[in-house]
């Protein structure tokens, strides 16, 4: 981190955006916990480890935005799979539409040069 804070702003924003994140790896398939974990931190270092990936499934869960189901795992104990309820799909439908605003109104912002 540097003297103007832009770790934590940073941090900050990925705290923000993975549960969105989280949603949109669910949109199409039903995963489990620690496939989640790694896919999010191979994409950018969003999750750096299970212990973020779990409290944040517990309360989409609690929230209904996720529904789960257990099932057997060959390679272990049986495993919880999540998977994105009606709810879920209409939140992160929603958080799509602000985020292209959101980030095309920074990208222009950053593009942008004062001619001063």
């Amino acid at each position: 981190m540097d003297a103007w804070g832009r770790g934590s702003a940073l941090s900050q924003l990925r705290r923000g955006v993975v549960e969105y994140c989280v949603l949109a790896l669910l949109r199409d398939d039903e995963r489990y916990g620690f496939e989640l974990a790694k896919m999010l931190g191979d994409l950018g270092g969003l999750v750096t480890s299970e212990g973020t990936i779990y409290p944040l499934l517990g309360r989409l869960r609690r929230d209904g935005a996720v529904e789960t189901t257990w099932r057997e795992s060959a390679s272990g104990p049986p495993r919880r799979y999540y998977r994105l309820t009606h709810q879920g799909r209409s939140t992160l439908d929603e958080f799509t539409l602000e985020w292209q605003r959101f980030r095309d109104g920074v990208d222009h912002v950053l593009a942008e040069r004062t001619t001063t």
